[in-house]
């Protein structure tokens, strides 16, 4: 592999120099940032990633109050005693999107965030004391505890929260195969793990966080 300076160096030639790239790095939430932020919040962030998942994102944005409403404003009790018949009526609702297994998610990834909430006091602190060497077992553990949050939707989701994660992105396999990582996009426990490694070894090279490790292989292709 790649030293992450020459990375680096080839990302920052590629967007017009070293203070380009650096405008384009997101920044991780700190812990007490995490902590902060309402479990209503996290419940309709995750409502959010995964209804925009294979849908054009502007869509969900313009429905986006109307889903507010539907959904009480994500308080995460009511979602969590939602029934089958509140579920049914909201498949009619035109206001939102009326795909009924995400709909029903709603219930179940607010199921979730209550049984976090009984062994961390919340899920901003379930995330923020989450290990940042472990960064796959938290995507594991989205896609088996919640309901549709595997793969790049929970990925997006703890982007979007702030919890410092890479996201896989074409130009990120790129990178990765470039550099003997991986030989194709990453799916298997092994390569995610192989991925991890390498990530984790830039990271104590450079100090930064993983998010911006991985915006900046997206732009060294």
């Amino acid at each position: 592999m790649d030293t992450f300076d020459s990375i680096f160096q080839r990302a920052a030639e590629r967007k017009g120099g070293a203070e380009a790239l650096e405008a384009l790095l997101p920044k991780a939430a700190t812990r007490q940032a995490l902590k902060r932020r309402m479990d209503d919040r996290y419940l309709a962030e995750m409502t959010k990633c995964v209804f925009r998942s294979g849908f054009v994102w502007q869509i969900i944005e313009n429905k986006w109050e109307g889903f507010e409403s539907a959904f009480s404003g994500f308080d995460v009790s009511t979602c969590a005693l939602l029934s089958d018949e509140d579920l049914e009526r909201l498949t009619q609702d035109r206001t939102i999107v009326r795909h009924a297994k995400k709909i029903q998610s709603v219930r179940r990834n607010a199921a979730f965030i209550l049984e976090v909430r009984e062994s961390h006091g919340g899920f901003g602190a379930f995330l923020a004391e989450w290990p940042s060497d472990d960064i796959v077992g938290l995507w594991s553990t989205l896609k088996r505890r919640g309901e549709r949050l595997g793969g790049q939707t929970g990925r997006f989701f703890l982007r979007f929260v702030g919890k410092d994660t890479p996201l896989i992105s074409t130009d990120v396999v790129k990178a990765l195969i470039d550099q003997g990582v991986i030989e194709k996009a990453p799916t298997a426990q092994k390569a995610l793990l192989a991925v991890q490694a390498a990530l984790l070894q830039w990271q104590a090279e450079s100090g930064r966080d993983l998010c911006e490790i991985s915006r900046i292989l997206s732009a060294s292709v």
